[in-house]
């Protein structure tokens, strides 16, 4: 399999760490993949300059391969530079470019620090809406949290939550289970896809005596999707979906708003979830973290996450090729 291609992040974040960590971790069984970034700070490590991502597998069981992108300013660990914003952008694009071209097998993302970005200029919410940009294919991209023991997807994303509940209605979570359902078919393959649809109000409003949101929107939504011919169902008590006995009974879990996706999600393993992008034309994963400032330049940071996002990456790189 080509390599993947793995982008810089913020530099003043973990982001250079995670991905030494993530190469000792890999060097010996990959996936292999070649890090976006400015070589000269890594310097006497275990780190090689190349000059292409064809390169990147030669050289992976004894060096990080890099495709040096220079930084303007040399990056001061927990102290983003909006300086270096241009340099981490142009990691991003070129490493979707890259995918693109077929010249490797899929696109990892570092994090980034968006208020950094944001004073550079940068229009976009975050990495997603930036990615759906650059490699959409027409519909809405879907987070899709994921661990061993679950997979989550929120239909609402980075809004408050008041707002996220008055913009809520069927077709969103139609469209959104639709995306789901299309890439647990063909980034994970499952032949028969199973949705589990959370409820929004306690007990999935106990019908409609607290509250009729489940009744009005999320049921009409359910009942949609079963039309389509989707194993669909709910919608469930929240309390209860993300047990121990209930998550074998679903392939995927249909959140109405980021927190009900994300909290059992970094309950469950904090250290190895990963973050996937559906409805791009590329593979694209990240590691379920943000950039770490306060403990950028210790060497405390933990790369399970971008390990298991790498490997995600992989894997689904895999079911696509099939």
């Amino acid at each position: 399999m080509k390599p993947l291609a793995l982008t810089m992040g913020e530099p003043a974040g973990i982001g250079g760490e995670i991905a030494l960590g993530a190469w000792r971790a890999l060097q010996g069984s990959g996936p292999a993949f070649v890090l976006l970034d400015d070589a000269d700070r890594f310097g006497d490590l275990p780190a090689r300059r190349v000059a292409s991502p064809e390169e990147a597998e030669a050289v992976f069981a004894s060096a990080l391969p890099i495709l040096h992108r220079p930084l303007p300013r040399r990056p001061v660990p927990g102290r983003p530079d909006p300086a270096n914003a241009p340099a981490v952008i142009f990691a991003i694009d070129a490493a979707v470019a890259l995918a693109k071209a077929g010249r490797v097998a899929g696109v990892v993302t570092n994090p980034i620090q968006k208020s950094a970005l944001y004073a550079a200029g940068f229009a976009h919410p975050g990495h997603t809406e930036y990615l759906a940009e650059l490699a959409g294919t027409g519909v809405p991209p879907v987070m899709l949290l994921a661990c061993p023991e679950l997979r989550a997807v929120p239909v609402t994303v980075h809004e408050p939550l008041a707002r996220a509940i008055a913009r809520l209605t069927p077709d969103m979570i139609v469209e959104t289970a639709r995306t789901t359902a299309a890439a647990l078919r063909r980034d994970f393959g499952i032949a028969s896809p199973r949705l589990a649809v959370a409820g929004l109000n306690p007990h999935a409003g106990e019908d409609g005596t607290l509250g009729t949101e489940d009744k009005d929107i999320v049921a009409p939504a359910v009942a949609a999707l079963r039309a389509e011919g989707i194993d669909a169902r709910g919608p469930f008590p929240p309390d209860t979906l993300f047990t121990a006995g209930a998550r074998p009974g679903y392939d995927a879990a249909i959140c109405l708003y980021h927190d009900q996706a994300l909290i059992p999600v970094k309950t469950l393993d904090m250290a190895g979830g990963v973050n996937v992008t559906l409805g791009l034309s590329i593979v694209r994963t990240s590691p379920d973290h943000g950039t770490a400032l306060d403990i950028a330049g210790t060497g405390r940071a933990d790369p399970s996450s971008l390990v298991a996002a790498l490997r995600l990456a992989a894997a689904i790189a895999r079911n696509r090729a099939r």
